[in-house]
């Protein structure tokens, strides 16, 4: 008899058996953390989802897995009415397994406001590893603003460090052109870092058309700027050193009106080379400017 029950249960084969195990262990657990076989017509999307654009070739390939191995992770719901549910997370699984042709898909169900729905929906998109840079900072930007989450919490949330999350928001700071680029993956997140050290726009503007057209390296974009910060230093020291000269030479003006009692001019280049104009309006008025000079 024994062997009769141990050869019907290899009959049934790994899966079958892995299925029942699965089952029999999910029964034992509580109610949120098991999942359960849903129609998917009964699912709507979720309103609040973070995400926009879904790359058809990657789609594609998630359906093919579904269509080989299955949903290895369930998406994750919450109940609006009889039957009826409403999507959290989830939503490239949930449209690859329509691509698929499946009619149920396993899911968590979930209780949870709308305001929960959107951090679900944003942290589980930010942990996803195909997600491009403009996309993860506006999430940040948006856990922050919508879901009232402090800037130094935000990376406790997604598993990642406070830098990481600034140095994504600061991306937030760039020209919209620059924004875009990141978005079609023109240029990485190095190139971008690069950029925020430029504050003239058109600067930037014109080394990101470089970095697209020329497909210059990260490496070679902090050379140009470095080049161009170190050249606006040197003409800020050199402003620096003109508005010192200009100062200096007001000075000897004052003294030297003050010893003629008329206004004196004093003119000079970078060399320090130049003129003392001492106006004189009669034969008397010269007299009295040279015999001032004699007694110097």
């Amino acid at each position: 008899m024994d062997k009769q029950i141990k050869r019907k249960g290899l009959g049934k084969g790994l899966g079958a058996l892995l299925s029942e195990r699965t089952q029999e262990k999910e029964e034992l657990m509580p109610v949120e953390d098991r999942s359960f076989e849903i129609l998917i017509e009964n699912i709507s999307t979720n309103p609040f989802q973070p995400r926009t654009n879904f790359e058809p070739v990657a789609l594609n390939e998630l359906k093919e897995s579904i269509q080989s191995q299955g949903i290895i992770q369930p998406i994750t719901v919450r109940k609006i009415g009889e039957s009826k549910f409403q999507l959290i997370s989830g939503e490239r699984r949930l449209q690859a397994s329509k691509l698929a042709g499946l009619t149920k898909i396993p899911a968590f169900i979930r209780e949870a406001t709308d305001n929960q729905m959107l951090e679900m929906g944003l942290i589980e998109n930010i942990q996803r590893e195909n997600l491009n840079a403009m996309e993860v900072a506006l999430a940040y930007k948006r856990l922050i603003d919508e879901c009232n989450i402090k800037q130094e919490e935000v990376g406790a949330k997604v598993g990642k460090d406070r830098t990481t999350v600034t140095n994504y928001l600061r991306l937030l700071n760039l020209p919209i052109a620059v924004q875009e680029g990141l978005k079609l993956k023109k240029l990485s997140m190095g190139h971008a870092r690069a950029l925020l050290g430029i504050e003239d726009e058109k600067l930037l503007q014109k080394i990101y058309q470089d970095i697209v057209e020329n497909e210059l390296s990260v490496r070679k974009v902090e050379e140009i700027i470095k080049y161009h910060n170190s050249d606006k230093k040197t003409k800020n020291i050199t402003k620096k050193s003109n508005s010192i000269q200009k100062r200096s030479l007001e000075e000897f003006q004052e003294s030297f009106s003050g010893v003629f009692n008329r206004k004196v001019l004093v003119l000079a280049d970078e060399n320090s080379k130049g003129e003392i104009k001492i106006p004189f309006g009669s034969r008397s008025e010269l007299d009295e400017i040279l015999n001032k000079l004699r007694k110097k």
